[in-house]
């Protein structure tokens, strides 16, 4: 059971302001003395980034932005997993993704902010973009509260207003709408973050800029929306009965036959059977101590799910973080390596200059160890990126493109690897502009299976890389799979 306060801020449409009232709010509920937890609805990665400076003010700094993705991790899982990450928190507030009721390509309300907010009995504080109307908005919103009766949108937050009467002519409409206006944002180009190729610069690259920005926001959001009447409103949502999700249970084996019918019968859509999809070997005595699993991380290497870093924990390793921009060595005893994703095409010079690690990642490799690579660790793997070297442990080259390859992913493991037995079923997401050449190994990572069917990715020894992000608390198998591999390393 959690009854933490909670509101779910969504939008008619993407650009419409949802991150800016998001942070900011956290931001100023922060400052106001509540301890806040942040999420995020769907896959992305940089806006949690933002979310966690929003929050960490040293009382109760270091609690992670989190995802909550109803498509990659099932919907079972949702509340639990936000009943996780809220444990201990004053109120909670929720980013969404995309439009209110956009979801993922073909499959209904699948992935929306609206379907979160639902599993989240969550009140929804809508985003407006006001510019360019006045009592339209009155429509626009009668429309989006209308739509779905399970979806309670608790009140409007006007952005890109224009003046004091732009604001009045807003007001009065939504009035007789019966809709509250619970804030007023006035059009400032000054509040927008920075932005490139996969949208957002992340916030670990410009730290102190992304400081300063949310402190903006933070004042911004105290001068303009009723911060008390949001909170009140986060208050009227009703306890949950749900049970916290634990890292620490979600990596026990499950009874051999249970394993067998899941890895056979399982996968996507199936429901909870979907957290334990996969097997370990299960059988495996650990060696004495904790084998250490080095993480990729600083600005180069962003992208990570807070919840593989836990459940790696919980099945028994050290995670050490290192940056490949400036360690020369992977951190002492490392017997596993993780490479997610980030911006490896902006830092490619910094990367390949580092040419002591990279050897060392490429002996790593070579000794059998668990290397798994996400996307832009996947380029990290690769010969080179665009004549620029990198660690050669994978027999292509990547390259920057023009094309944006982007959505959801149901896959299947092609061959037993350091992550997954074959057959193992998963979803996950691609986000990214470079492509390899070429684009699957003799063994590749993964088959998809929709919406397009092909071959993706390396298997190659202990080597497991992809494009594919995979959310491991919807297949906690993978960090159990892995840290019992490190015996072999």
């Amino acid at each position: 059971m959690t009854d933490v306060p909670r509101l779910v801020v969504a939008a008619p449409a993407s650009g419409s302001g949802k991150t800016t009232v998001a942070t900011g709010l956290m931001a100023a509920f922060t400052a106001a003395g509540q301890t806040v937890s942040p999420h995020k609805a769907g896959p992305d990665y940089i806006d949690p980034g933002y979310h966690a400076l929003a929050v960490a003010d040293g009382r109760a700094g270091g609690r992670p932005g989190r995802n909550l993705d109803p498509y990659m991790c099932g919907p079972d899982l949702v509340a639990p997993l936000f009943a996780h990450g809220a444990a201990g928190a004053d109120v909670a507030v929720v980013e969404g993704v995309m439009g209110l009721y956009d979801g993922a390509s073909g499959a209904g309300e699948a992935g929306s902010t609206a379907e979160v907010a639902k599993l989240l009995r969550a009140p929804v504080v809508l985003v407006v973009d006001a510019s360019g109307q006045a009592r339209s908005v009155a429509a626009l919103v009668h429309g989006f509260a209308s739509w779905d009766p399970e979806v309670r949108i608790g009140g409007v937050v006007l952005n890109r207003v224009a003046s004091d009467r732009h604001e009045e002519l807003l007001r009065e409409a939504l009035d007789a709408a019966g809709v509250p206006v619970l804030g007023a944002l006035r059009r400032d180009p000054s509040l927008t973050a920075p932005s490139r190729h996969l949208g957002l610069v992340p916030a670990a690259e410009r730290r102190a800029d992304a400081e300063e920005a949310v402190r903006a926001l933070a004042a911004r959001v105290r001068e303009r929306c009723d911060v008390p009447g949001l909170l009140r409103l986060a208050r009227t949502a009703p306890p949950l009965a749900v049970a916290a999700w634990s890292p620490e249970e979600a990596v026990l084996p499950p009874p051999p036959a249970e394993a067998e019918g899941r890895r056979t019968a399982g996968g996507p859509g199936s429901g909870a059977p979907r957290a334990r999809e996969g097997t370990g070997s299960g059988t495996t005595p650990r060696p004495p101590g904790r084998p250490v699993v080095a993480m990729a991380s600083g600005p180069a290497f962003t992208f990570s799910y807070a919840e593989h870093a836990e459940l790696l924990t919980a099945a028994g390793a050290d995670v050490v973080p290192f940056d490949p921009r400036r360690d020369e060595s992977l951190p002492p005893g490392t017997r596993a390596l993780v490479v997610g994703g980030g911006f490896p095409e902006v830092y490619a010079a910094e990367l390949a200059a580092n040419e002591p690690l990279r050897r060392d990642v490429a002996r790593l490799a070579a000794a059998g160890a668990p290397v798994a690579a996400e996307c832009a660790g996947l380029v990290y793997l690769a010969r080179d990126l665009d004549d620029a070297p990198m660690c050669g442990v994978l027999a292509a080259r990547a390259r920057m493109t023009d094309r944006l390859t982007l959505g959801y992913r149901d896959a299947v493991a092609v061959a037993d690897s350091a992550l997954a037995a074959a057959g193992t079923r998963v979803r996950g997401h691609e986000f990214h502009r470079t492509a390899l050449d070429p684009p699957a190994g003799a063994t590749p990572a993964w088959g998809m299976t929709r919406p397009a069917r092909r071959v993706e990715g390396f298997v190659r020894g202990g080597v497991h890389a992809s494009y594919l992000h995979v959310h491991w608390a919807a297949a906690p198998a993978v960090a159990r799979r892995l840290v019992e591999g490190c015996e072999a390393a």
